[in-house]
């Protein structure tokens, strides 16, 4: 998938927005994060977290879960913003390997700076829907 760079920088910039409304009152690592849907449309989520720790919820399964609430059925693109440029966890990228083997992963700063990885790189030799397909036949 190619992204242009006109959407590169609102998928960065939605990210980097929504930071500003995670809920981290335990950790205080807010983390911002945007998808962009098969439409072309982009779905903002942030960090939510709880006094359990069990239910706290990641910025980048907010924004995917978004997505396909409203619709989408493809993902492709994700943005991800921190204060120092983390890239998302194991559960993340397990949830955007649900939706797609590999796409561009967006990491950004607080301090503007950004790279770009894709997520064959953040999890290789993944397990995917094809891989339970396989097992029913």
């Amino acid at each position: 998938m190619i992204v242009t760079a006109g959407q590169r920088q609102a998928l960065q910039q939605a990210a980097c927005q929504s930071r500003q409304n995670a809920y981290a009152p335990y950790s205080g690592f807010c983390v911002g994060a945007a998808v962009l849907g098969g439409s072309g449309a982009i779905y903002p989520g942030v960090n939510i977290e709880n006094a359990a720790y069990g239910p706290t919820i990641c910025a980048e399964r907010v924004a995917i879960f978004s997505a396909i609430t409203a619709g989408e059925s493809q993902i492709l693109a994700v943005a991800v913003c921190t204060e120092n440029g983390a890239t998302p966890c194991g559960s993340c990228r397990q949830v955007m390997r649900e939706f797609a083997r590999d796409l561009p992963v967006f990491i950004c700063d607080t301090a503007g700076n950004s790279h770009e990885t894709s997520l064959a790189a953040l999890l290789p030799d993944s397990f995917g829907p094809e891989d339970l397909k396989e097992s029913r036949q």
